[in-house]
């Protein structure tokens, strides 16, 4: 599936693919990748970002999301390196566009884009992209054509892998992968390894979902588990544990600092979040911006 994008050979797919982009692609260092193997047909391919996961086999390759527009000549250089399959299908994580920046280079060269319903939504949304001084939705070539509710299993390249939404954590509209046969797991966005996360609550993420996911991954692993997050290092079951540990800390010190009374302005002058600092702040994501991002959510559910 789909046998007619599967007559495309990989040098034609590449061709087709160069003659779509929409942005000229640049050189420079910023817009370079890397790819490291993860285990036998599976990849991770690092650069400006989220993480891509990357399936070959005999069958094709299929890419967990596929970053920033300029990046996709470097991410199909990088890909070639370890197949000479075309890339036949990319599933989005979520539908922020360090993540789903390159669908219309790869939607426009045939390939198969799927992702959770909302995913497709909020990019077909009017206001979903900026561009310029204004915003305006994705392209049709961008939007996912097959989405899913729930779960949805994919069996190719001698692998098994199902991708499930869990409910309301990064954003509304995540996916999990898991590669059951291989005992990797690509948990997107809803992981930031040695990180801070960015919760989304505008695009329908929450604290408590964020966590819970975060949870349900951690059941799937096992000590020789292999975890792309959608940013940081290739992970091992440890760093998630201490991802849920660290945010489990933080919701306990922001619902204490509610429950005082004080305002939000009164807490973050406490600096609650001090001791965390250096260990999991990033040049996103610092304490006050996540301690605000969790008064506001815990904030509202009180409400």
């Amino acid at each position: 599936m789909p046998r007619l994008i599967r007559s495309f050979t990989s040098l034609s797919f590449l061709i087709a693919l160069l003659a779509g982009l929409t942005v000229a692609t640049a050189q420079g260092q910023e817009d370079s990748v890397e790819i490291e193997k993860v285990v036998d047909g599976i990849y991770m391919i690092t650069g400006r970002g989220g993480n891509i996961g990357l399936s070959v086999g005999d069958d094709t390759a299929f890419l967990i999301d596929d970053k920033f527009a300029p990046m996709t000549e470097n991410i199909m250089a990088a890909v070639a390196t370890v197949t000479d399959k075309p890339v036949e299908f990319v599933i989005n994580t979520h539908w922020h566009g360090d993540h789903v920046g390159g669908n219309e280079n790869f939607g426009k060269a045939g390939t198969v884009i799927l992702s959770h319903d909302n995913v497709r939504k909020r990019m077909a949304a009017p206001d979903a992209r900026r561009v310029g001084d204004g915003r305006e939705p994705y392209p049709d070539d961008a939007l996912p054509i097959i989405t899913f509710d729930s779960a949805v299993t994919f069996h190719l390249n001698g692998q098994t892998f199902r991708a499930y939404h869990p409910p309301r954590a990064h954003t509304d509209g995540d996916a999990i992968i898991h590669f059951e046969s291989h005992n990797v797991i690509h948990m997107g966005d809803v992981f930031f390894s040695g990180l801070y996360p960015f919760i989304d609550i505008a695009s329908g993420g929450s604290v408590d979902g964020f966590i819970a996911a975060m949870e349900g991954g951690l059941a799937l692993a096992d000590e020789d588990t292999k975890i792309i997050p959608g940013h940081g290092p290739l992970s091992s079951k440890e760093d998630l544990a201490a991802s849920i540990a660290m945010l489990k800390e933080v919701k306990r010190r922001v619902a204490a600092g509610i429950a005082s009374g004080k305002s939000l302005e009164d807490l973050l002058a406490d600096e609650p979040l001090a001791d965390l600092e250096e260990a999991w702040a990033w040049r996103f994501i610092n304490g006050k911006r996540i301690y605000t991002a969790v008064y506001n959510d815990l904030s509202s559910a009180g409400e």
